[in-house]
């Protein structure tokens, strides 16, 4: 029996109830990529390219900290890692979360929440980068995700 880890980053909260909702409905454990310096409103505004968020997404290098690692990881198979399309891509702490964890030989599935932006750039974005990782399928889910569509995607 594979043993799955919910992982996620959640600024406005929004990715956090879906990934409390998928982890419910496969029986994974839930871990929240939490950043060192939570992100304010203002560090949020999308339209200030001075924003925190503007800068960071701006700069492919932009590592934010994050607040702890995962540290029983040897014990899951298969890890998703959920999160809010920030300009059409992960936001850079999944970058963080993902360079400071080993993810080798784990199966990973993506999910994101978004008003409108697909999940393919995200998820072929992070195959591309981190192309010694198994990304296995990704998917994009509103707050009101269903038990059968998550259930259908990953098992």
């Amino acid at each position: 029996m594979s043993k799955i880890l919910v992982s996620y980053f959640s600024a406005s909260g929004v990715t956090r109830g879906v990934a409390e909702k998928v982890a419910t409905y496969i029986g994974g454990d839930l871990f929240e990529i939490e950043p060192a310096c939570k992100y304010t409103n203002e560090d949020l505004n999308w339209n200030d390219t001075s924003s925190r968020s503007s800068v960071e997404m701006n700069n492919p290098s932009s590592r934010p900290e994050v607040k702890s690692k995962v540290s029983n990881l040897s014990l899951y198979d298969t890890i998703l890692i959920g999160f809010p399309v920030w300009w059409d891509l992960a936001p850079r702490i999944i970058n963080t979360f993902i360079e400071e964890n080993n993810l080798e030989n784990k199966k990973i599935y993506v999910f994101a929440t978004s008003g409108g932006s697909s999940v393919n750039n995200s998820f072929n974005t992070l195959k591309n980068t981190y192309s010694n990782l198994n990304f296995v399928n990704a998917k994009r889910f509103s707050s009101n995700v269903s038990e059968n569509e998550v259930t259908s995607w990953i098992m």
